[in-house]
């Protein structure tokens, strides 16, 4: 058995304070952790070089977190002359993996500010036996990243998903968990505009969520995705 986790939480304009709030509910949380996209800092268009530098001293803090259990987030990160929202698996006090956006939101201006990874930058990668996937919130929409996450035993999903589309979030995220028989760790804003809609769903599709609080605690049986696999089995 296992403990999986989604925060629920605010990003407010205070980098430090979200910084905090973040590690507080980080050491509430289980053996892996899901956070909001863009958690530390919001998109913070404005203010985007005091972002990217506060996300990569905001990342030394978290490492020590990390130490027995696996940590998912993302941040503005700058590279050369450009700015990127990067996702972050962090375990065992190291940065693991590191996966960047590739389907950037222009109606929420995105595109006007990030530059794009590319497909080949979505792929699994494993951890103590597991096969890990993740897409980052609007990348929920392409059916060809979808196909990328083929044989994924857990899916990780940073976002910050508009109130507006709520129930597509919860459509997409119970939907990605029953095409891959996999768990899904969904973790959204708690800002006044998102959805919240955070959620831990199995391999047979069924969510535990709860709009009301700011960290979700899960104990799953990992037998489970065998166990959809062979009652339906669709070859993965």
């Amino acid at each position: 058995m296992m403990t999986f986790s989604a925060i629920q939480c605010k990003t407010g304009q205070n980098f430090k304070e979200n910084l905090r709030h973040l590690k507080k509910l980080i050491e509430k949380s289980g053996d892996i952790v899901v956070a909001p996209e863009v958690v530390l800092t919001g998109f913070a268009y404005e203010r985007f070089e005091e972002a990217a530098q506060f996300s990569a001293h905001a990342l030394e803090e978290l490492l020590p977190l990390s130490k027995e259990r696996i940590i998912c987030y993302t941040q503005i990160e700058k590279r050369g002359d450009r700015f990127y929202n990067f996702a972050k698996v962090l375990y065992k006090e190291e940065l693991i993996y590191e996966q960047p956006k590739v389907k950037l939101f222009k109606f929420g201006g995105e595109t006007d500010y990030f530059s794009a990874g590319s497909m080949e930058d979505i792929k699994l990668f494993e951890i103590e036996g597991l096969r890990f996937g993740l897409l980052i919130c609007f990348e929920l929409r392409f059916i060809e990243i979808w196909q990328r996450l083929k044989g994924a035993d857990i899916i990780l999903v940073p976002a910050m998903w508009g109130k507006l589309r709520k129930r597509h979030f919860e459509q997409f995220t119970e939907t990605l968990a029953l095409m891959h028989q996999c768990f899904v760790i969904a973790s959204d804003s708690a800002n006044d505009d998102m959805a919240k809609s955070s959620a831990i769903i199995d391999p047979f599709g069924v969510p535990y969520r709860d709009d009301r609080k700011s960290l979700l605690n899960k104990e799953v049986d990992l037998q489970d995705i065998k166990k959809m696999r062979r009652y339906m089995d669709i070859g993965l």
